[in-house]
C-alpha cells in the first residue's frame, strides 16, 4: 500500500460540525480559573459581614477574568464560559455592594458624642517598651468612645450577661490561648442591657476606664481596661 493510500490522523478528530459546548466530539479543558471563580462567586456572600471577606470576591472576580482571557486565546482547547462569567458577575456584584455597605455602615455607624476607638490604639507603644499601657490609652480614660469587638467565649453557655469580656478577634481565645491584657475589655453594661454569647462582632458605646493598677507583673492576669457601655448593635 503507497503512503498516499494511508488516512490522515490528526491530533483530534473532528466527529461534526464545531460547536460552543464541545458537542463536536472534540476534547477541551474546563478552566479550573473558571471553576474556582463560580465557587467564590457563590461564597462571595461573607463579604457583606466583615470588610476583610472582600478578599474573596476580588480573588473570585481575578479568576473569572483570568478564565475568560485564557478561553478567548484557546477556544478550542478551554472551555468554561458560562461559570466564569457567572463568577464574574456574582463576585462584581457582591465585592462592590459589600464595599458600599461596609462605607456606608462606617459613615453612619459612629454615636453621636462618642469617638471612634479600636485595639490597635490600646496596644504598647514601641516607643514606650517600659510601659504596660500606651500613653494615648491613658488620655482616653473617662471619655466616651465607640469601639467593636467579639464577645470572650468564658461566658459561653452562661444565658444573657450583663457583665463580660471583649476581644478583637477569636483567634486567640478560640484556641485555648490567653489574650494579652491589652487585648481585653471588661466591659459592663448599663441602662439594663444584657446579651447572650455569639460569635458575632458587636458594637458598644459607653465610658473608657484605665486602671493599670492591676496589671500583673508577668502580664498573665486581669484585663487594665474597662467599659461602662451600652450595646449598639
Amino acid at each position: 500500500m503507497s503512503a498516499s493510500a494511508l488516512p490522515e490522523s490528526p491530533a483530534v478528530v473532528s466527529l461534526g460540525n464545531g460547536s460552543e459546548d464541545g458537542s463536536d466530539g472534540s476534547y477541551r479543558v474546563v478552566s479550573k480559573a473558571a471553576v474556582l471563580s463560580l465557587a467564590l462567586g457563590l461564597l462571595s456572600v461573607v463579604a457583606l459581614v466583615s470588610v476583610g471577606m472582600l478578599a474573596v470576591p476580588a480573588v473570585g472576580l481575578a479568576f473569572g477574568l483570568l478564565a475568560l482571557r485564557a478561553i478567548h486565546a484557546y477556544p478550542d482547547e478551554i472551555s468554561g464560559k458560562v461559570p466564569a462569567w457567572m463568577g464574574v458577575v456574582l463576585s462584581s456584584l457582591l465585592l462592590f455592594g459589600g464595599a458600599g455597605l461596609h462605607t456606608y455602615t462606617y459613615l453612619t455607624e459612629l454615636p453621636e458624642g462618642y469617638e471612634r476607638y479600636s485595639f490597635q490604639e490600646l496596644q504598647p507603644d514601641k516607643e514606650y517598651p517600659e510601659l504596660p499601657i500606651p500613653p494615648s490609652a491613658l488620655e482616653m480614660n473617662g471619655r466616651k468612645i465607640f469601639i467593636k469587638g467579639y464577645v470572650h467565649p468564658g461566658v459561653q453557655g452562661a444565658g444573657p450577661v450583663d457583665r463580660f469580656v471583649l476581644v478583637p478577634d477569636m483567634g486567640t481565645c478560640c484556641f485555648g490561648g490567653q489574650p494579652k491584657l491589652t487585648d481585653m475589655i471588661d466591659v459592663k453594661l448599663i441602662t439594663g442591657d444584657s446579651l447572650s454569647y455569639s460569635m458575632r462582632k458587636r458594637s458598644l458605646k459607653g465610658v473608657f476606664m484605665v486602671d493599670p493598677r492591676i496589671v500583673a507583673p508577668d502580664g498573665s492576669q486581669g484585663a487594665c481596661y474597662r467599659l461602662e457601655a451600652e450595646l449598639v448593635r
